[in-house]
């Protein structure tokens, strides 16, 4: 008998791109959640060095004089993470195309709640460091993890109501598309306008792709990977090369559906209007025909949705895990942790994440149904937003990676920061969890 894990179970009939992309996310959630043990391990044992000293190593690109340089911490942060940006660039143009955020009337609560997510997250942090240090960190806990957050509520199965789930991605997504603007706008020191002026000459060439109708790949990763190049020599931090990237692709498909169930059918038709061999091989022609079936299938699924299915897996197995590997790493003093955790920096991060994220989202979506702006997510109640707005403080992958641009030239800060990310995340992800588990479920009966 086939053993399953829980996730796996949950998701065993996944028939929608909605289920899918669900799937991956608790998949990556939980990777994440090994992987930052791992570099929480590596990192307070007599390894530690050797694993600092490995992503200080250097990577080198030469052609000619030309010389691209730099460690193999930065080619993850700067370079592998733009494939990540990639991905939340497609998800939210899915989601304003055909999914939550396509309906002003479902979309407003989740909207409403995530930016009343962004706003007092990065208040309460500038209260606490208005004047010091730190007080360009504020964008740190304004972001939600979204692998991880989706991860406990899939993990909750049938406690939860399946509205609740899509509310959460929804927040989310918008959740990710607020960090973006604030990287873009905020955490970038200085601009150089040529290099830019081409990276914006790229992205019109992959308009332009779109607009001729080209659904092959490759093109579009050609262009795309030197928008990504010009992007890094700008001074714009290179992962918003892959946001953009992801609004160029196409997202109508080569043939119509209807059409795509006619041509199939009569293909199958004229597959099966062939006898079946005695040893069960096929006909040249029977060959012939599910090459094509095959075309016509790659035709019918649009490039947007082909590429965020397919990117799925390696940036769940790759891509952030590297990531989490890369920066979760810190050695934990516990003599002096205390110390650390009443720093202004991590202080503030707490602070944001944990009360920020639940004043924001929970206030907010509670304020917006009281006006009857919004409504409720169907079979939910308020005390499962509460919930919610808990996860909602769960901000690791985005906020380490806004921490390391806010406080690039100080590790201490960057200690500071990733101090407050850890602790806030799993206070906030552990309470939010068993709230949706015993105190929600039980509050709505």
């Amino acid at each position: 008998m086939k053993l399953y894990a829980p996730w796996e179970k949950t998701f065993k009939k996944v028939a929608t791109p909605f289920e899918h992309f669900l799937h991956a996310q608790t998949t990556t959630g939980i990777i994440l959640m090994f992987m930052t043990l791992f570099a929480l391990i590596l990192a307070n044992t007599p390894f530690a060095e050797s694993y600092t000293g490995f992503f200080h190593t250097k990577i080198d690109f030469n052609v000619g004089e030309w010389k691209l340089s730099h460690s193999i911490h930065h080619w993850i942060n700067d370079g592998l993470m733009a494939i990540f940006f990639f991905i939340i660039g497609l998800e939210i143009k899915r989601e304003i195309l055909i999914g939550e955020l396509s309906n002003l009337k479902v979309a407003i609560l989740p909207i409403l709640a995530a930016i009343g997510g962004m706003v007092f997250p990065a208040l309460i942090y500038i209260s606490i460091n208005l004047g010091g240090e730190g007080a360009n960190g504020w964008g740190i806990p304004m972001a939600t993890d979204i692998a991880f957050a989706i991860s406990a509520l899939v993990l909750l199965g049938k406690r939860v109501p399946p509205a609740l789930v899509t509310f959460l991605v929804a927040l989310a997504i918008v959740d990710d598309l607020g960090a973006v603007l604030v990287i873009a706008l905020f955490y970038t020191e200085q601009i150089n306008m040529l290099p830019l002026a081409l990276a914006g000459g790229t992205f019109l060439i992959m308009v332009s792709l779109n607009r001729f109708g080209i659904h092959m790949i490759l093109p579009y990763f050609i262009v795309g990977l030197l928008m990504w190049f010009f992007m890094l020599e700008s001074g714009v931090h290179a992962t918003i090369a892959g946001v953009i990237a992801a609004m160029a692709i196409p997202s109508k498909p080569k043939e119509a559906p209807v059409d795509f169930t006619r041509d199939a059918r009569n293909l199958l038709d004229e597959y099966d209007s062939y006898p079946v061999a005695t040893d069960h091989t096929m006909h040249e022609r029977q060959k012939a025909i599910l090459v094509n079936i095959g075309d016509r299938i790659d035709a019918v699924r649009t490039p947007s949705a082909r590429l965020e299915h397919d990117l799925h897996l390696p940036v769940a197995l790759v891509v952030i895990p590297l990531f989490a590997l890369a920066n979760a790493g810190i050695s934990i003093d516990f003599n002096s942790m205390g110390t650390t955790i009443m720093e202004p920096v991590s202080l503030g991060i707490i602070a944001g994440l944990i009360l920020g994220k639940v004043l924001g989202i929970f206030g907010v979506a509670w304020m917006a149904i009281k006006l009857k702006v919004a409504t409720l997510p169907q079979g939910s109640s308020m005390s499962q937003i509460f919930g919610v707005a808990f996860l909602g403080g769960i901000g690791f992958t985005m906020s380490i990676f806004v921490a390391d641009l806010a406080f690039i030239h100080s590790p201490e800060l960057i200690f500071q920061a990733k101090v407050g990310v850890l602790i806030a995340s799993l206070f906030a992800g552990l309470v939010g969890y068993f709230w949706l588990r015993f105190v929600g479920s039980s509050l709505k009966k």
